[in-house]
């Protein structure tokens, strides 16, 4: 197979493959997916300016990885996080109900008003009631 790239369409590619494989791996410990790191490396590894070699293997350099990659990483995850919360938040105030084409707009509606309140204050008037 060959498959022809401009730089900018490499690095993007690069982008995708380190994201898909950080969501995949990043909170397995040992368990990761040995597959998806070698594919990893062997991408990597056809851009030298953006690997290195450590413990064998060729990964992502460090300054790849402190390059902004693990912003974009940051504000999709604070995005999941304030989605599934208000979601979460959203049904417990009905009670947990399976989402019906009935109660669909009420719990969006709900899930509305709480995500404009996290964009507004975060967590901050989140409060645990003991």
């Amino acid at each position: 197979m060959e498959v022809n790239f401009t730089p900018k369409e490499f690095r993007r590619l690069l982008d995708l493959v380190y994201i898909g494989n950080w969501v995949l791996n990043s909170t397995r410990g040992e368990d990761r997916f040995a597959d998806y790191d070698h594919l990893e490396s062997k991408l990597f590894a056809l851009s030298p300016a953006l690997s290195e070699l450590w413990n064998g293997e060729v990964v992502p350099s460090r300054a790849y990885c402190e390059g902004g990659i693990h912003e974009a990483i940051a504000y999709y995850e604070d995005n999941v996080f304030y989605e599934i919360l208000a979601e979460e938040l959203s049904r417990r105030d009905m009670d947990y109900p399976e989402i019906t084409a009935e109660n669909y707009d009420e719990i969006v509606g709900r899930m509305d008003r709480y995500m404009t309140e996290f964009e507004r204050c975060g967590v901050l008037n989140l409060v645990l009631d003991e």
